[in-house]
């Protein structure tokens, strides 16, 4: 995702859980043909180089549990929260998957990975 009206969008009519380290926003949309993600991190994530980590981090967490997902038709924002870049990548992706369980993204819930 890279519109502002896409970002507005999901943010205005689409659902979020927050976590320790991420807001999870979705918003399904069955006229996409698959998953279209966007990922925000701003300064007062870090410096650029903590916001770059994060970015690539998200989108590896995105990679590895889309195959879960049970509707892949669907915006999919994650948002970095202050403090989000001194976590460790097993700390963002337990909160990750626990926002997605609670947003009823996973297909099943009763899954660790």
């Amino acid at each position: 995702m890279t519109q502002r009206e896409d970002f507005a969008r999901v943010k205005k009519t689409g659902q979020a859980k927050a976590g320790r380290f991420i807001i999870l926003s979705t918003l399904p949309d069955p006229a996409l043909p698959t998953i279209r993600t966007g990922f925000i991190t701003t300064k007062r994530c870090g410096k650029a180089h903590d916001r770059t980590l994060l970015r690539r981090r998200f989108r590896s967490l995105v990679q590895a549990h889309a195959p879960h997902f049970a509707e892949i038709r669907r915006y999919l924002v994650t948002i970095a929260r202050p403090g989000a870049s001194q976590a460790t990548f097993a700390e963002l992706e337990e909160d990750w998957v626990r926002q997605a369980r609670r947003l009823g993204l996973l297909s099943r819930p009763d899954q660790k990975s």
